[in-house]
């Protein structure tokens, strides 16, 4: 059987206390929405419909039309079954509809599948979960042979009604020509004057359909977001989830508590990773790193036995074998570290491919660069490679020593095995196995005194 996709999106998110559309919000940097898209696609359906309406614009310009959706609007929030009913037109060619929620972002793949198995033996099937405290949820009315009745929603239930641990968690798959009719026969009689679609629960049963259900594997899957205080809930649940995925593989986290992965992990063995890294984008590392607290890295290849120290930030950046990197370095996109490097406290390096074994140690920025094997850059030295409208690069040779407190000004290349005196400002290009310095003669004034303070009378 086609299967066809709503996930329902309008809402404002009034408790979020934000201009950003709810599903917009994220969870491991990532939209809410885009979470419910990814799952939805690993079930291969022939479309995907997203019901928007609070901030549509921008709920649609945070997807590409790689992401094979369908938009429909809803003017009027008229409640979930309004919603659904929008988005019926625009379904063609599907035979069953599974219905989504943009703000429940951890429901996962394997319990929809199960929802989907369980509607093929009839035309409505529900996802409900069983919570020790239901407050605010739809309660699941069964008969006295356990046959599903109806759902009845918080507002509309009697005392012995909310006493009913079993709710509705919202998702459900049914035939498309079945959900059609009952759709059209809702009616908003009810506490909130909505069209629930709950409703179309007993409707079924009235035509004799026998409803099935599926649960997930735990609770938190069907858990929504209505307020900053879900959403950080579901964050610390996800980060945990995936720490506890990365430990079983064979990854050392110091504190898994305190760990975030806000992409895509691939490690080697014997990975350590301390406290209070975030990971973001795509990230390889290899055997035998470590990374020290408090670092963040995106999108960056590491390979084996490199040493990330405490508090260091690398982007879009290759780092060689058995480097060392920290503590409090900045490596920006487009470096390219050979391997057996070390780059030291407080170095900011951007756009550099740098060879085997230099060193770049204290306070130094590079930038625009071309460095070849075992150069040395002492402290404070810099490369200038903006001159407030333009970019130049920088050509350093093998073996050349730069002095602290140098500034290479760029286009500028410093030939093999050349020696920078400290202190130099280079304008021009520096020959092989030469020391090149610039300096202002240095000279002593006798009889100068030092200024002191007026003593106010």
């Amino acid at each position: 059987m086609k299967l066809g996709v709503v996930i329902l999106a309008a809402g404002q998110g009034t408790r979020m206390r934000s201009s950003l559309p709810k599903v917009l919000h994220r969870l491991a940097n990532r939209p809410l929405l885009r979470h419910v898209v990814d799952t939805s696609s690993e079930l291969n359906p022939a479309q995907m419909i997203v019901v928007y309406g609070h901030g549509g614009d921008a709920v649609q310009q945070a997807f590409s039309t790689h992401d094979g959706l369908t938009w429909v609007e809803q003017n009027q929030q008229l409640g979930t079954g309004h919603a659904v009913h929008q988005a019926i037109p625009a379904l063609t060619d599907v035979d069953q509809v599974l219905v989504l929620y943009g703000d429940v972002p951890l429901i996962q793949s394997a319990t929809l599948s199960s929802l989907i198995q369980a509607a093929s033996q009839t035309d409505l099937a529900l996802l409900t979960v069983n919570l020790d405290n239901p407050t605010g949820y739809g309660r699941i009315v069964r008969d006295a042979q356990g046959t599903v009745k109806r759902i009845v929603e918080q507002k509309d239930a009697s005392i012995e009604e909310l006493r009913i641990s079993e709710i509705n968690t919202g998702f459900l798959v049914a035939t498309k020509t079945k959900l059609t009719d009952w759709l059209s026969r809702l009616d908003n009689d009810n506490a909130q004057k909505e069209y629930y679609l709950t409703d179309i629960v007993e409707l079924a049963v009235a035509d004799g359909v026998e409803v099935k259900v599926a649960q997930p594997s735990v609770p938190t899957e069907v858990m929504g977001v209505n307020d900053r205080c879900q959403l950080a809930q579901l964050e610390r649940y996800y980060q945990l989830k995936q720490a506890e995925e990365l430990m079983r593989t064979g990854v050392a986290l110091i504190d898994p508590s305190r760990f975030d992965l806000r992409g895509e992990l691939i490690t080697g063995q014997d990975v350590e990773i301390d406290i209070n890294v975030i990971i973001e984008g795509r990230v390889e590392l290899g055997d035998g790193v470590r990374i020290g607290a408090n670092s963040v890295i995106r999108n960056s290849i590491i390979a084996n036995e490199v040493q990330i120290l405490e508090n260091c930030v690398i982007e879009d950046a290759t780092i060689g074998a058995e480097s060392i990197i920290g503590p409090f370095s900045r490596l920006r996109p487009g470096v390219r570290l050979a391997g057996k490097n070390k780059v030291g406290n407080f170095v900011e390096i951007k756009k550099s491919d740098i060879d085997t074994g230099s060193k770049i140690n204290h306070l130094s920025y590079v930038g625009d660069s071309l460095m070849g094997k075992n150069v040395n850059v002492g402290a404070g030295a810099i490369t200038c490679n903006y001159d407030g409208a333009n970019k130049f690069q920088t050509v350093i040779g093998d073996n050349v020593f730069v002095g602290s407190d140098s500034q290479l000004i760029a286009p500028v290349k410093i030939d093999a095995g050349a020696t920078i005196g400290a202190g130099s400002t280079i304008t021009s290009d520096a020959p092989a196995d030469t020391l090149t310095l610039s300096r202002s003669k240095q000279f002593s004034v006798k009889g100068w005194k030092r200024p002191v303070k007026k003593i106010k009378t």
